[in-house]
């Protein structure tokens, strides 16, 4: 079976624990809607960075919470480019799926549209 990248990235108003869980659950969410048939246990791994002005906790923490317990799950830092977006968390998907990547729906909330607006279709 293929694995196939899902990517999606949201942007929190402030760097608290609150806000970055609360944005990265939002986000999760809104890409296991987007995509039909993404269960945790399909999931070979998580990829989550963030921008270097958010520190007050892992964003992994939000999948935990949600019950992906033994979905292998890593934090890093975003490159600090000067003109990149700040206050964002990313996320990658790694899927295991039938589905070809054409039909992979990737999600940017927010101010993360900016990211990537040919591919924001939520």
């Amino acid at each position: 079976m293929p694995v196939r990248g899902v990517r999606g990235a949201t942007v929190v108003l402030s760097d608290s624990p609150e806000a970055i869980l609360e944005g990265t659950s939002e986000l999760l969410a809104a890409l296991l809607a987007a995509n039909h048939g993404m269960e945790p246990t399909d999931i070979a791994s998580v990829l989550f960075t963030m921008s270097e002005d958010l520190a007050s906790t892992y964003p992994a923490q939000a999948a935990r919470k949600m019950g992906w317990s033994e979905v292998p799950l890593l934090c890093a830092r975003e490159i600090p480019v000067p003109t990149g977006l700040s206050h964002c968390i990313r996320i990658l998907i790694h899927w295991n799926t039938s589905k070809p990547q054409s039909e992979i729906i990737h999600v940017y909330l927010h101010d993360a549209v900016r990211l990537r607006p040919d591919l924001s279709t939520i």
